[in-house]
């Protein structure tokens, strides 16, 4: 174990002989797992998390699995100081850090298929996502064994595939949904919001007032139809491409036929120069 302005282990051995010692002090364990370059709305995801449990354990990997060969696995920032000064802020007991082969040694050949919510939207454009998330959550959790993990609603659709995959492998970890961090200006926070020039962030700082715009004319129209709208909308207000808007059940994330009739979320992704923004906001 080493220290920075926390306790940083980088094995699961020294990850579980500290999580063990809490356990025998009668401590709750809180978790939250993270890819690093925090700000801060992983920060209230820490500070949830402390709310709920005794400790807190919150990991940084930049997981390989969940990148394709043409996406910024190399470029994702990296900053493990000044993570860690930010998780000591925000109440972090300890700094789980490991590198690449620790996680994923030589001849590992196991991997997850999560259905269900992991179905269309991110799936339609990232096909190898999911999987590569189910894998290192399915570690983390096991590794961690924490009685509460804290996820963060801007990634909605992986949030529900983490519940699906935690209630089918009967992993005892309960899985919390925190509200998406954001902005003066409404624009979810991301680590790759760094990439943004000014006149992009301007533009990005639209995509959540188009997803409440189509959100509320869903009310009086068909979910494709204020798909389509939100879609165009997008594009007129700068955003180079649009991946998908999609307006699904909150539970399970599966499709409207032709009218909204239970509650819904509205997810969207597009693309600002080499940026791909995510979001989505209740119906």
């Amino acid at each position: 174990m080493t220290t920075l302005p926390l306790p940083v282990v980088r094995t699961v051995a020294d990850l579980r002989a500290a999580v063990a010692e809490w356990r025998r002090q009668g401590l709750s364990v809180g978790f939250v797992p993270t890819m690093g370059a925090l700000h801060d709305g992983h920060l209230s995801l820490v500070r949830e998390a402390g709310a709920q449990a005794d400790r807190v354990v919150t990991s940084v990997f930049v997981n390989p699995t969940q990148f394709a060969a043409h996406e910024d696995l190399g470029t994702y920032p990296r900053q493990e100081d000044r993570d860690a000064q930010l998780l000591a802020s925000a109440g972090c007991h300890l700094l789980f850090a490991p590198e690449s082969d620790a996680m994923y040694p030589e001849g590992f050949a196991t991997r997850i298929e999560v259905g269900g919510p992991s179905q269309g939207m991110e799936t339609d454009f990232r096909p190898h996502f999911f999987g590569g998330v189910a894998v290192v959550v399915a570690k983390l959790l096991n590794q961690v064994q924490a009685d509460v993990a804290v996820f963060g609603e801007k990634d909605y659709q992986q949030l529900m595939v983490v519940r699906r995959l935690t209630a089918d492998l009967d992993i005892p970890t309960r899985i919390v949904g925190a509200p998406t961090g954001r902005d003066g200006w409404g624009l979810a926070l991301s680590s790759r919001n760094a990439y943004l020039s000014e006149q992009e962030r301007g533009i990005a700082r639209r995509l959540n007032g188009v997803l409440a715009e189509a959100g509320a004319r869903a009310r009086n129209a068909s979910p494709s139809e204020a798909e389509a709208w939100a879609c165009e909308a997008l594009l007129e207000a700068g955003f180079d491409r649009v991946d998908y808007v999609a307006i699904r059940r909150v539970d399970d994330l599966a499709p409207f036929a032709d009218a909204i009739d239970a509650p819904a979320r509205i997810l969207a992704a597009a693309w600002l120069g080499k940026t791909r923004l995510i979001d989505n906001l209740p119906v």
